[in-house]
């Protein structure tokens, strides 16, 4: 997947919003609801585009089984990220998969106001 393709899929996210918050301003965030699914490198490292993804730790450890592509994320250390290599053995349409699966990550962990919030929600 091209790094624009993903960042048109999570900018389509119902409430999504970009930035730039760290000190680096190449590494792209994406949010709903003020909270954080999806970070991009805009420059390639050693010419490969890469993403991080918020993910069930459960299912983190069976895609990293799966797919080369898809490892641990050193900017999240935990099983609630992974890092997504975008051309690599990851499918595009599991990739877009995998962001619609990090926003719900997101919203089933807002309180419930904010989950009715984001709900009702135009988009």
């Amino acid at each position: 997947m091209h790094i624009e393709a993903f960042r048109e899929h999570c900018m389509a996210v119902k409430g999504a919003t970009e930035s730039t918050p760290f000190i680096d301003p190449d590494v792209v965030v994406f949010k709903v609801m003020d909270k954080m699914f999806a970070m991009l490198a805009l420059t390639p490292k050693d010419g490969i585009h890469k993403a991080d993804l918020k993910c069930d730790p459960d299912y983190t450890l069976e895609l990293r089984e799966r797919y080369e592509g898809i490892g641990p994320s050193h900017i999240k250390t935990t099983l609630l990220w992974n890092r997504i290599v975008l051309a690599s053995d990851v499918p595009d349409a599991l990739i877009r998969s995998l962001i619609n699966h990090a926003v719900e990550e997101v919203v089933k962990k807002l309180p419930k106001k904010k989950q009715a919030e984001y709900a009702n929600m135009p988009g």
